[in-house]
């Protein structure tokens, strides 16, 4: 008897400043277990055009628009970081696609409130950076990387990532999502934190407690996606398998 192939595809949407790329590691791993998988870059996070001017609601309509033109069903829609915004916003305009949406390391948003008022430590920073560039965006170098993204990693590793990064467009940034938690439609959710994240502008558990649901942990930083891929995936294949943990 032959084990059934999977159905359900996995869309791996990746965070601030970052592109498919970042989520290629993980992609690589799902598919050689048999999950189709899509990772995503969002408008002006790739060297395909100007982030000057771009919205969040055009990357989630970027996310849509990939999961309608292919005509996926059973979508695994996966927000990282700051792509839990585009991954909560796609997954109300699909939900009769969506069967589960997984945020790892990744921001839950709350109805109204955006990217930047979730700390108010960077703010002002955040909207200090984004007045002072040309095309409203905000810039990210190597010092984040080390001492926030990937601290602890190897320098090498840091430094080919910090080359990798560009400019996040301020809008994703400053908008917000008029919709709530996808609970709160009757889609399921996961959260997957991990252990030694300190990038996140609050504690994962708390994100996980807008869904109502249990976090699951994993070892790690922020960017454990491209350091242990293996680990990702096994963790998020097991968020799809395993059945929804309310907090109530």
């Amino acid at each position: 008897m032959t084990a059934s192939k999977p159905t359900h595809t996995f869309v791996l949407v990746p965070g601030a400043w970052l592109g498919g790329w970042s989520w290629h590691p993980v992609a690589r791993q799902l598919t050689e277990r048999g999950y189709p998988t899509l990772a995503l870059s969002m408008p002006g996070l790739a060297y395909d055009g100007s982030p000057a001017g771009l919205r969040l609601a055009d990357a989630v309509e970027h996310v849509v628009s990939e999961v309608e033109s292919r005509d996926l069903t059973d979508v695994v829609l996966v927000g990282h970081s700051w792509g839990g915004y585009p991954v909560t916003g796609a997954a109300h305009q699909l939900a009769g696609r969506v069967a589960k949406v997984i945020y790892f390391a990744a921001v839950v948003p709350e109805q109204g409130t955006p990217m930047i008022e979730e700390n108010e430590q960077y703010a002002a920073m955040l909207r200090q950076a984004i007045a002072a560039t040309p095309d409203s965006t905000v810039p990210v170098g190597l010092d984040a990387v080390q001492g926030v993204l990937m601290p602890g990693d190897p320098a090498p590793l840091q430094n080919l990532v910090s080359q990798l990064l560009l400019a996040q467009p301020g809008g994703y940034m400053t908008d917000s999502l008029d919709v709530p938690p996808v609970t709160k439609i009757g889609l399921d959710a996961a959260y997957v934190q991990c252990a030694d994240d300190n990038a996140l502008a609050r504690p994962g558990a708390e994100f996980a407690a807008r869904l109502g649901v249990e976090p699951v942990a994993i070892p790690g930083n922020h960017m454990t996606l491209l350091t242990d891929p293996a680990l990702v995936a096994d963790a998020l294949i097991s968020a799809l398998e395993s059945p929804v943990s309310s907090t109530g």
